[in-house]
Parts: C-alpha cells; sequence; structure tokens
C-alpha cells in the first residue's frame, strides 16, 4: 500500500460521512455539508499530511458548497420568473352555505299558499281586509335574526311535529297592539305602541290570530312532510326564544301584511338542521308541483267554508221619492209622504248595497218578510249611498 493510502477504518468514516450528507435536513443541509468536508479533509491530512485541495467556489466565498444531490439550497427564482399565486377566496366556517337554491325557491312557493291562506283567515276574524305576501326568503345566522328583533316583541314558539326543534314566528308589537285593539272593537289603525311586554290576557288574544297562521302550514308542507306544527308559547324577549345556536343557520322568511295604507312585517325563522333530514324533497318539489296544487285546493276549501257562514247585509227598498228641503226641515209625527211608485210595482231587494232582485213586501211567521220574484238585470247601475240621500233631499 502507498503512503497516500487509507486505512479501512477511515473509508468507513468517510462513507458515513457521506450517507449522513445525503440524508440531512434541507435546513441544516449546508451546515451539515460543511461538517463532512472537514471530516473528509482531516481524513485525508492525516494519511498524506497535506490539506485537501479547496474548490474554486471555497476559495472565492470561504465557504464549503454542498454535495452533489443535497437539497440544503433551493435556486432563487427572480420575482418576474414566479407563477402567479392562485388566488384565495375567504370561507367563513360558522357559517356554512348550506342552503340551495332549489331549496329556498320551494320554501318560497309554500309560505305563498300560507300568505293566501292566513289573510283569508285574519280578514274574517279583524272585520278588515288583509293582504299578506312573501317578501325575502334567505338564510341566515340565528345571532343576526335575534339581533334585528324589537324588544319587547311578541315572538310565538312553534313546535312543528314530527320534526325535532323549534320554529319562531316575530310580530312587531305596533302589530301585535293593533290586532288586539281591533279584535276588541277598536280602530284598526296601528297606534301609539306601549314600551311594555304583552299582559297574560293579550297573550291570548294574539295566539287566536297566530293559530290562523299555523293551520295552513300543514297542507302547505304535506308534498315534504307530514306536519302537525302547534303552537307553544308567547315570549317578549328574543333571548328567551332560544331555538338554536347563535352561529347556527336559520331560514327567514318575511312576509309583507297590508291593510289600508298601512304595512307591517311578520318573520318566520326556521333553523335549518330542522328541515335538513327533507333537503333533497326541498330541492326537487319545484319540478313535480305538488305543493301548489295542494295549496290551492285547501285555500278553495278554505274560501268555500268561510262564504258559506258569512254574513251579508239584505235591504229591501219600499220605494224612492222626492220633496224639498222646506218640507223635509217641517216633517212632523203622523205626515203621510206620497211615492210616484205604484203600489203593484215590485220592490228592490239590495244584497251588499247592490240590487239584485224584485220582490213583494208581506209578513211571514209574525215577521215582515220579502218574497223574491225575479232577479235584477247585472247590467243596471248600482245606485251610490251618496245620491240616493241627494236625491231624497231635493
Amino acid at each position: 500500500m502507498s503512503a497516500e493510502s487509507l486505512s479501512p477504518n477511515q473509508v468507513e468514516n468517510l462513507l458515513k460521512a457521506m450517507e449522513s450528507a445525503h440524508g440531512g435536513e434541507n435546513a441544516c443541509a449546508g451546515d451539515r455539508a460543511a461538517e463532512q468536508q472537514s471530516a473528509v479533509g482531516k481524513s485525508l491530512s492525516e494519511t498524506s499530511g497535506r490539506e485537501p485541495p479547496a474548490t474554486p467556489a471555497a476559495a472565492e466565498t470561504g465557504s464549503v458548497p454542498a454535495p452533489a444531490g443535497s437539497h440544503g439550497s433551493e435556486p432563487t427564482v427572480p420575482a418576474g420568473d414566479r407563477g402567479s399565486s392562485p388566488s384565495v377566496t375567504p370561507y367563513d366556517f360558522r357559517s356554512p352555505d348550506r342552503v340551495g337554491k332549489e331549496q329556498l325557491q320551494t320554501l318560497w312557493s309554500l309560505h305563498e299558499t300560507v300568505a293566501e291562506s292566513f289573510a283569508l283567515s285574519a280578514s274574517e276574524l279583524l272585520r278588515v281586509s288583509l293582504d299578506v305576501k312573501v317578501l325575502s326568503v334567505q338564510p341566515a345566522d340565528y345571532a343576526t335574526f335575534v339581533a334585528s328583533r324589537e324588544k319587547p316583541t311578541c315572538l310565538s314558539v312553534i313546535a312543528p311535529t314530527p320534526l325535532d326543534g323549534k320554529w319562531l314566528l316575530d310580530m312587531p308589537s305596533s302589530l301585535a297592539f293593533a290586532i288586539i285593539d281591533r279584535m276588541l272593537g277598536g280602530d284598526p289603525i296601528p297606534g301609539e305602541v306601549p314600551p311594555r311586554p304583552l299582559t297574560e290576557i293579550e297573550n291570548r288574544l294574539i295566539s287566536r290570530l297566530v293559530a290562523l297562521f299555523i293551520e295552513p302550514l300543514a297542507p302547505a308542507w304535506n308534498a315534504i312532510l307530514t306536519l302537525n306544527p302547534t303552537l307553544e308559547s308567547i315570549e317578549s324577549r328574543p333571548h328567551q326564544a332560544q331555538v338554536a345556536r347563535p352561529d347556527e343557520t336559520i331560514i327567514q322568511t318575511d312576509f309583507e301584511i297590508q291593510w289600508g295604507t298601512h304595512r307591517e312585517t311578520i318573520t318566520l325563522c326556521i333553523p335549518y338542521r330542522t328541515i335538513e333530514t327533507y333537503r333533497d324533497r326541498l330541492a326537487h318539489a319545484g319540478m313535480q308541483e305538488p305543493t301548489d296544487r295542494a295549496g290551492a285546493d285547501f285555500t278553495r276549501g278554505q274560501i268555500a267554508e268561510r262564504m258559506d257562514a258569512a254574513n251579508v247585509s239584505v235591504v229591501v227598498s219600499l220605494a224612492h221619492s222626492r220633496i224639498k228641503t222646506s218640507d223635509l226641515l217641517g216633517l212632523t209625527v203622523g205626515d203621510i209622504i206620497t211615492t210616484e211608485q205604484a203600489t203593484d210595482a215590485p220592490l228592490e231587494l239590495a244584497i251588499q248595497d247592490v240590487p239584485k232582485f224584485h220582490a213583494s213586501a208581506g209578513a211571514y211567521q209574525g215577521q215582515k218578510a220579502a218574497q223574491v220574484q225575479s232577479m235584477i238585470d247585472p247590467k243596471r247601475r248600482r245606485r251610490p249611498s251618496g245620491e240616493a240621500a241627494e236625491t231624497e233631499c231635493k
């Protein structure tokens, strides 16, 4: 063996150093490479007595380059040569968008049926013409819904059996007090709202109206599931009705109630988890159109039922005549007013101030009565009440 040959131990140490260089971590590859080069140089110096030759790069920079195949250093890419980074879309994991467009369209259709039936029932209860329509159906989080409610308010808790959980129907205090006043015979126009929650008696009164809203929910949802909703309680503070977590997704449906020139909004809150099991049915129900037919049948049935029980005014007019204002002012008890109508001429029978039949007067079972003889031509002009009053004063 020559003087420059390595001993077996030195060769083994050299191989271990090289293997360690290839298996090192990327972050520390440069430092380890320097140590390995130093170990190699030491082994050679022990054999030959001279320093290992420095590479040109080491001579110029004073550093030791990493061994071939090492990943310790990455080539620097100029800023102009780098590719554009992919755009990042923000996503709020607390409010996932789980409600599809098809589901919202189906819910809109369901609640339109509810609005039509509720308008009919509420108009009869309050004896005033109401118009109810759906304004919006949109997902939201429960915390936002609670924060946007009035305090105090009229919040009805609905148990949508057999679904798990509760639904909410929010009614502004201004509307609740106006409805209560109307139910007690007052003015249907909303007035000043007392800054207080409803009393127990007022809750019982308003529950009658809420029941009319709940009633059409079952037939409207019949295409999705057999629903049996009931009114569980009425709360005045939104935070008292904890039907969902603050970050939980809900379906918020706003209904506009209009009578005359006045408008109010009531809101139905449905936690999405209560109907999530039926999301596929909600997504495809709009294509089959069973909901509209079921709702229309229910609405027609309600109209027919309530019209059968509705009261209408019937007025029989004996005659029409004209007198002077001076004669009118001079009328006393016992005076006789002659008319221009013959004694055998038929009387006019009007329904809701609209002339409908010719009739003759008489008596039946001890009471005054009128017997219908014929129908009046429907093209006949309806006589306004103001015109009749003016004619009688001439």
